[in-house]
């Protein structure tokens, strides 16, 4: 074989590697998680839209739950599920952390987290917590909320004695009178203000970070097909669930076991309107990374912003919901 020839045939060689490199056959089986705190993935559950889209490709779709956002993440970067549904800082801390993953798709923007009083307390506003016992789960959205808040009206995280907590007994010592603050977390919050009368002290929607769907880097790279179909399906779940507040609600009340009402106080506080990572999503991750940094959440040195730029990757849900937008327009 001469030069010419031998190259021709490695170039075609390679062109034939190449799609093979970057798409992947698509599984037999796509995995999934489903969560009490990300409503829509429980309306796809239910409603078997993602095996009616999969079925004529032959694809299953298997569940598992998931009961917080460290747990979706090590299932994810385990091998185990191939969409992880967490809060989008858990997200970034992830990323941060070295987990090659990308978030494709924002579920809601829920306000899952606000800093909570006993019914009688007198504490009447950030200020007053100055020495006060305020309960938190560290690394959390609500940990990251508590900080933020103090940080707002001038305090350092040292004015207060953080009580590290799991979020249930949070609450306990909360309504118990253990600690005078909780961090709340939604839905024992929701919970909380009904059936023990406590009061929200501080809200901020800007605090709280989004739901998102993330994925590894390789699934990415792999199977973009499959996970525009899948943001498909959850666009119809997110368009239900809009259109059907109280069937929400109670499927809610139903999987998680809550009261109805506590499920409908939930929902009031989750907005189901922008579905698409962008700018906004971005920024309100950003602004949470001088506290990631100073409570040494992430390695020192970390360049968070960079970190959140390579994190999200709107470009498959673009297509996705710029089709979904186009077809109601019709």
């Amino acid at each position: 074989m001469n030069k010419n020839a031998l190259r021709v045939g490695l170039a075609a060689l390679f062109a034939a590697w190449l799609p093979v490199a970057v798409h992947a056959a698509p599984p037999q089986e796509v995995r999934l998680d489903y969560a009490y705190y990300a409503p829509t993935s429980l309306v796809l559950k239910q409603q078997g839209l993602l095996e009616k889209a999969l079925a004529p490709q032959g694809i299953a779709v298997k569940w598992v739950f998931s009961q917080g956002s460290n747990r979706s993440l090590e299932y994810l970067n385990g091998g185990s599920t191939d969409f992880a549904s967490t809060a989008g800082l858990a997200a970034v801390l992830s990323r941060a952390n070295g987990a090659p993953i990308n978030t494709v798709y924002v579920a809601s923007r829920p306000e899952w987290t606000a800093l909570v009083v006993p019914k009688d307390s007198p504490i009447q506003s950030l200020a007053d917590l100055k020495g006060k016992k305020v309960a938190a789960t560290k690394g959390t959205d609500p940990f990251l909320f508590l900080l933020q808040s103090l940080q707002k009206a001038g305090l350092d995280k040292n004015a207060v004695e953080i009580v590290h907590l799991q979020h249930p007994d949070g609450r306990i010592a909360l309504e118990r009178g253990d600690v005078q603050a909780w961090a709340g977390l939604d839905p024992l919050m929701a919970a909380s203000e009904l059936q023990a009368g406590s009061r929200l002290l501080y809200r901020n929607r800007d605090f709280n970070s989004y739901s998102v769907l993330s994925v590894t880097e390789k699934f990415a790279k792999e199977q973009p097909e499959l996970i525009q179909q899948v943001i498909a399906a959850y666009e119809q779940a997110r368009q239900w669930a809009i259109a059907n507040p109280d069937a929400l609600a109670q499927l809610l009340a139903d999987e998680a076991k809550l009261p109805l009402e506590v499920a409908k106080l939930q929902l009031s506080r989750t907005d189901f309107s922008n579905s698409q990572p962008g700018a906004e999503h971005i920024k309100a991750l950003k602004a949470a990374a001088p506290i990631l940094l100073d409570e040494q959440l992430v390695r020192p040195g970390t360049d968070v912003a960079q970190v959140v730029d390579q994190l999200i990757q709107p470009q498959l849900a673009a297509q996705v919901i710029g089709q979904s937008v186009a077809k109601a327009g019709n």
